[in-house]
């Protein structure tokens, strides 16, 4: 459907004195039934009374008088006055006829001086309100301009004016999330980087000292040698993690994490977590153990990648489980989907780390030491995981430890 475009403003403006011209002559000829002559007078009255407004009003237009005027309210106060002064002439011409007398034309024009006058009261008041209303804006965008990004316009009324001052603070609104978005991105860059830096540099620097320590021949211990290695080798392995979580942080922060769907069994899935981390609870001495719902569907997904977030999650668990505790990884079927949850009985969580646990490189333990934890990444890569998988993460402290869940649609 295609759109007309509406005339030109001063077409619409000719357009307006005829129907005023047409309607005036109608009503003279109903209620003072007058003869032709008089009638036709009228009609040359109202005519040039509308030849001298679209005149004025051309002048006007030509010379862009409304844009070159330094207030919106003299322009008001200015149309009011040439509409008075316009309505003065085409009355007092009018009553030199019709009147009978000089004291009935007197009368006339003392009226409508009052009238003018009134009409100039009028629009001072209005031109005020509404310049009131517009200085309003214009103070709350210099606000703005000098760094206020809190700064907002009143939206009194219904009007323009009022709709300018909802879309300015809207806008507003957004520079202020987009000043707060950078400058938690400017925040998180410096964290970053020294998160990075403390995480390559510690076992970087113990590999080093060990294989500097080997090569100069200080370690002729064949047991010691041996333990060097295996320290090294540990350390390097923790080292290839790191960067594979950094490099598949970065495929998820890009939009670049790629899918292989495929009809897989969250139940083995969750076994062979369970399978996998035996041993190592084992040590800490904490149980691991796992159920599924029988109506569990076979869901369409990443069987390498929720696997991996299950990992991650019963990791997380038992790093924070003390000895004699359990973990317990049970998968029901919701009304979204599948939800699989990891249950610990550890110490729960802090309640101010509930809201940045899945935050790249956030651990509630601020001395990041090796021995309680990775890098921070692990929860940040599962949530990341789980969202291209259309699902949803989370976690909630227990009566006794705490709960993560993620639920993924079938």
């Amino acid at each position: 459907m295609t759109l007309s475009r509406p005339l030109p403003l001063f077409f619409r403006f000719i357009g307006g004195m005829i129907v005023a011209t047409v309607v005036g002559l109608i009503a003279f000829m109903v209620i003072m039934n007058p003869p032709m002559k008089e009638l036709g007078l009228m009609a040359l009255f109202l005519a040039i009374t509308a030849l001298i407004s679209i005149g004025a009003s051309y002048v006007a237009y030509r010379l862009r008088w409304i844009q070159r005027s330094p207030r919106i309210k003299w322009t008001i106060i200015g149309s009011y006055a040439l509409s008075s002064l316009l309505t003065f002439l085409n009355v007092w011409f009018t009553a030199q006829l019709m009147f009978a007398s000089s004291h009935d034309l007197l009368l006339a024009i003392v009226l409508l001086v009052f009238a003018g006058c009134i009409a100039w009261a009028f629009a001072y008041f209005f031109s005020e309100a509404l310049t009131t209303r517009l200085t309003n804006v214009c103070l709350t965008a210099e606000s703005i301009a000098r760094g206020d990004l809190t700064a907002r316009a009143s939206t009194d009324g219904s009007d323009e004016v009022a709709e300018l001052a909802r879309t300015f603070n809207q806008m507003a609104a957004q520079l202020e999330s987009a000043a707060k978005q950078q400058r938690e991105l400017e925040e998180m860059r410096r964290d970053l980087i020294a998160w990075v830096s403390h995480d390559l540099r510690t076992p970087l620097t113990s590999v080093r000292a060990m294989v500097e320590a080997l090569a100069d021949g200080m370690v002729d211990d064949p047991a010691t040698t041996q333990r060097y290695l295996r320290t090294a080798k540990r350390d390097i392995a923790s080292l290839s993690i790191l960067i594979d979580d950094l490099f598949q942080m970065a495929q998820i922060d890009a939009g670049g994490l790629k899918l292989n769907r495929a009809p897989t069994s969250l139940s083995d899935l969750i076994s062979d977590a369970i399978e996998s981390f035996s041993e190592r609870a084992k040590q800490h001495g904490v149980a691991v153990n796992g159920s599924a719902a029988n109506n569990l569907d076979v869901a369409d997904i990443d069987a390498q990648l929720i696997a991996r977030v299950i990992a991650n999650l019963v990791d997380n668990a038992i790093r924070h489980t003390p000895h004699g505790g359990s973990v317990s990884v049970i998968a029901t079927r919701s009304q979204d989907g599948v939800t699989v949850e990891v249950r610990d009985t550890g110490e729960g969580l802090k309640s101010e780390d509930l809201l940045y646990v899945f935050d790249q490189f956030y651990r509630g333990e601020k001395s990041r030491s090796r021995a309680t934890g990775g890098a921070g990444l692990g929860l940040a890569i599962a949530k990341g995981i789980i969202e291209a998988h259309g699902g949803k993460i989370g976690v909630e402290n227990l009566d006794r430890g705490a709960r993560f869940f993620f639920t993924i649609p079938t």
